[in-house]
């Protein structure tokens, strides 16, 4: 298959998270015929496989997912979301842009460079999640990482296909991410009849103070590499529906996207403090999605720069910003991890999508990113 024909093939699976679907046969079916040895690993409620070229040499290891996120009202989409229509010689579907067309061009990207050097100085692998979107409960690739190293089977260099570029393919990679902490906050108060005020304590009102002051927090100013650490809130939910009921309690869920200049437990102590000025109680139900990374080798950097010298005659700029990725479980472990892929514009909205020229353009940057790994191995 080519990279279209290859990305419309997994696009018309609907793998939202924690489910492959299917796309994990396809992609065997292709890295088979070009001498990969396949493994899928289960994953608690989700899988995990890992394709395997050559033996010798450093590890360079493409990391990505076959998982999605809900298409949203399919009626609003242009197309339908898993039809992976070409309209206007744009790709449109959910994941187009993250990641199946990312993981297409690698595929063909492949095909390409095994054709001119069969026995490459490096050995490949491709390790692809199925629930890379989803949540913790139903199983990463930590645990493949930890088996993996158990075995002292290490990767060296680690590129992962996420969506990084922004205005043009290749002008915007990553070399870390900030860590992901979140949060499931019941605030607890007293219900009662709304006509007396007296002898109820009113979540709702009281969370209004502890927001404002959470939203002037400065919670550090990050550093050279990455942005000051960020508080969202994401949902609220509070009241019995009824207009005459103070409700007892309310539910909000909120996310720090923090810097190595803050860290999980001085995040948690500062939140604590500003919840304990209230006349509310209170519960929370803590995730620790991610810890910050960061890639300080330059080995696998100076090879994708010199790779987008060559395709797109200029380096990339590198921006650590944006939310996690799968790249959070390989950096631990010593491998040099680099992000690049499609524009991220469309990511995770109506209408996701990839312009044909964009995946051919990241296959290229694919296929020279392998050719400047074996020149350097060489």
């Amino acid at each position: 298959m080519s990279a279209l024909t290859l990305a419309q093939s997994l696009i018309r699976i609907n793998s939202i998270s924690p489910n492959d679907g299917g796309c994990f046969e396809i992609i065997t079916s292709e890295l088979s015929q070009l001498g990969f040895s396949i493994e899928v690993v289960p994953e608690l409620n989700s899988e995990t496989l890992l394709a395997k070229y050559g033996n010798t040499g450093k590890v360079f290891c493409y990391l990505g997912h076959t998982d999605v996120v809900p298409s949203g009202p399919s009626e609003e989409w242009t197309s339908p979301p898993f039809e992976a229509c070409v309209i206007n010689d744009e790709l449109i579907g959910r994941g187009a842009a993250d990641m199946k067309g990312s993981v297409a061009a690698f595929i063909e990207a492949l095909k390409q460079f095994l054709k001119t050097c069969p026995e490459p100085d490096f050995q490949i692998w491709i390790m692809l999640a199925s629930n890379e979107e989803g949540e913790p409960e139903d199983g990463k690739i930590n645990t493949l990482m930890q088996s993996l190293a158990d075995k002292n089977e290490m990767i060296d260099f680690c590129l992962v296909g996420e969506a990084s570029s922004s205005k043009n393919v290749g002008d915007v990679l990553r070399v870390g991410r900030r860590g992901s902490l979140s949060g499931n906050l019941k605030l607890i108060g007293k219900q009662g009849h709304v006509a007396y005020p007296t002898k109820v304590l009113n979540p709702i009102l009281e969370v209004g103070p502890i927001i404002a002051e959470l939203n002037q927090i400065i919670w550090d100013h990050g550093n050279e590499f990455f942005d000051p650490t960020s508080f969202q809130i994401s949902n609220i939910d509070s009241g019995t529906g009824a207009t005459n009921v103070v409700p007892g309690h309310l539910n909000m869920l909120f996310n720090f996207r923090f810097s190595p200049e803050s860290s999980e437990a001085s995040l948690k102590e500062r939140l604590i403090e500003v919840l304990e000025k209230s006349k509310c109680t209170h519960d929370i139900q803590w995730t620790l999605n991610a810890q910050p990374y960061l890639t300080k080798e330059t080995n696998f950097l100076n090879i994708v720069q010199a790779a987008l010298i060559k395709v797109n005659h200029a380096p990339a700029q590198v921006d650590n910003g944006g939310g996690t990725s799968d790249g959070r479980w390989v950096s631990p472990f010593g491998a040099e991890v680099i992000e690049l892929g499609p524009r991220n514009k469309t990511i995770h909205q109506i209408d996701e999508r990839i312009s044909v020229q964009d995946l051919e353009l990241l296959t290229s940057i694919y296929n020279q990113i392998l050719v400047e790994t074996q020149n350097s191995s060489s």
